[in-house]
């Protein structure tokens, strides 16, 4: 890297920065795993975001989508069969989530389906009456 940004490393925390620097690049890729398993977050996230916001480089195509139900709309009932069509959940467990958008919460319904999918489940939702968002 030519444009080697200059970070200054707080005391406390020059000791483990060192460490890693130490690291190949192998090991810091675990590393990476399993603090985002341990802590539950992604170092992605940050990534993804900066390349959005315009640096010049392409962006990685996105290719998993979650379907979050809007609203319902008039067909509650059809609304709830689609639920449990599409999740697979019981009667209670689909009933409590369309209700839960009647009172205007959106509710995921299904996460990290390819875009076709995605499109197929809202079709579904859209035939039922009800408002669905694909993220």
């Amino acid at each position: 890297m030519t444009d080697e940004v200059k970070v200054e490393i707080p005391e406390k925390f020059q000791k483990l920065v060192a460490e890693i620097e130490k690291m190949p690049i192998v090991e810091l890729a675990e590393l990476v795993k399993v603090l985002e398993n341990k802590f539950g977050v992604s170092a992605a996230a940050p990534v993804v975001a900066a390349s959005a916001a315009g640096s010049g480089e392409p962006t990685e195509e996105k290719t998993s989508f979650n379907v979050e139900l809007k609203e319902v709309g008039a067909q509650k009932i059809e609304v709830i069969k689609v639920v449990r069509d599409v999740t697979a959940k019981g009667l209670k467990e689909s009933k409590d989530l369309v209700d839960a958008a009647v009172a205007g919460t959106a509710q995921l319904v299904k996460e990290g389906v390819k875009k076709e999918e995605a499109d197929e489940i809202a079709k579904k939702f859209t035939a039922a009456g009800a408002k669905v968002e694909i993220k």
